[in-house]
């Protein structure tokens, strides 16, 4: 036998058996740390899977089919000028103000089709980090200074951290850029016009399926979007089953029949919403799965992003909330001690701040709310402008998948950069205010 070898397994058997063996069930913080974790899984499940991370999905997957590889690298493309990639990626990602886990598909979707990694890191910051709707919130409960705080430093984050992951990654772009411009790709036969129309469509869709509600404006105009969100959806859909027959050729009984058992799942469950969505979002994959060229391949490819990316996601929710627990709640970290680490203005303060928001999940504007209690309990005002910055960005199951994509050197560099950036801007900030 080749000991060489087998002393590695032999430490992992010891390692495994001493953790067994010590294994703290009974004991209240960890018995609760395993009850945040899958209760906080579960939350994952039932509101951000079928409503977003499936729609991302089928996004990404349509942009490794639909758009043309010269496309992105014209626009998103290391060679391509700075100030239309840049802004084209800060933009494109803060009109659909998704969380850190909704956004990685269609970042995914993008890098693998060409495009740089310095506008692809701008897009992967500013999809969950300029959220029209978290600022505003921001500005009305945490104050406008903090508010105006972040919208700048989140504009700006994400355009100076694609513009440093470029720098440091340059020599390795070109080598990517080189493979991926031998490829060729097919001609769709349709205009720019309607592939544009298309990923509209399906942006609207991912948008208004997960309009969320304002709480502290209650008849104002967001509140009256909410309250029609499901009409306006379905708007979208009928567009999109329009144009899956017109524009993609698919076959019209098939897409009839997916109408039909969507709008009688409406009418059977017409309080559950999610229901009928995930009805018709289980209708669209059958009739690309069993369908055939670009429809198969547009199904093919987002199984692709959701298999790579879902099991990642779920394992990293698993152990933020057993690490963290959900807000309200706390994990084997007790928040006692989270509090206590971030008052003042110190680095130290800004830094913890910083790497506890990158570390710890955030749904889409929960974390206001927990940085205001934060707040009353004594946290600085720099800090918090660093937890603002670094944890709607950031989270470990983003983290996991992020790896996935980019490797081990440029996952570790992007998460430095967005927690060094946020502990600057924190230290600043609370000095200035």
């Amino acid at each position: 036998m080749d000991w060489k070898n087998e002393w590695k397994r032999l430490v992992l058997f010891i390692i495994v058996f001493f953790a067994l063996f010590y294994l703290p069930v009974g004991s209240a913080r960890f018995d609760n740390a395993i009850s945040e974790a899958l209760y906080l899984a579960k939350w994952y499940a039932r509101e951000h899977v079928v409503l977003c991370l499936l729609p991302a999905f089928f996004i990404a997957g349509a942009i490794a089919v639909f758009i043309r590889q010269n496309a992105v690298m014209k626009y998103l493309g290391p060679t391509a000028k700075k100030p239309i990639a840049y802004g084209v990626a800060s933009v494109s990602g803060s009109i659909l103000a998704v969380c850190s886990c909704t956004v990685l598909p269609l970042f995914a979707g993008i890098y693998r089709m060409g495009a740089g990694i310095g506008p692809a890191t701008a897009f992967l910051y500013a999809g969950p980090a300029i959220n029209v709707l978290a600022i505003i919130l921001t500005a009305k409960v945490l104050g406008w200074k903090i508010g105006l705080a972040r919208a700048i430093g989140a504009i700006l984050f994400s355009i100076i951290i694609g513009l440093l992951m470029h720098l440091i990654f340059c020599k390795e772009e070109e080598n990517r850029v080189k493979g991926k411009s031998a490829q060729t790709m097919d001609e769709q036969g349709r205009s720019l016009a309607q592939t544009s129309l298309f990923f509209a469509v399906l942006v609207g869709i991912l948008i208004f399926a997960n309009w969320g509600f304002d709480k502290e404006n209650i008849d104002g105009f967001w509140n009256m979007i909410f309250n029609s969100k499901w009409i306006i959806t379905s708007i979208f859909g009928f567009f999109l089953f329009w144009m899956l027959h017109s524009w993609f050729k698919m076959g019209l009984i098939k897409l009839l029949s997916v109408v039909v058992f969507t709008i009688a799942t409406a009418v059977i469950v017409p309080d559950r919403p999610m229901i009928t969505f995930a009805v018709a979002i289980v209708g669209i994959s059958l009739v690309l799965f069993f369908g055939k060229g670009e429809g198969r391949e547009w199904f093919d490819a987002s199984w692709e992003f959701a298999a790579q990316i879902i099991p990642l996601l779920f394992f990293g929710v698993l152990i933020a909330g057993a690490l963290l627990g959900r807000p309200d709640s706390e994990g084997l970290i007790p928040s006692g001690w989270v509090s206590g680490a971030v008052g003042g203005n110190s680095i130290l303060s800004n830094l913890f701040a910083s790497v506890v928001g990158a570390f710890m999940y955030f749904a889409t504007l929960t974390e206001v709310p927990i940085i205001e209690v934060l707040l009353g309990s004594g946290m600085g005002q720099g800090p918090a402008l660093a937890l603002l910055l670094a944890g709607p960005a950031l989270s470990l199951p983003n983290m996991l998948v992020i790896r996935s994509v980019l490797g081990n050197k440029k996952t570790v560099v992007y998460i430095m950069l967005v927690i060094i950036m946020a502990t600057i801007s924190g230290l600043f900030f609370g000095a200035i205010v």
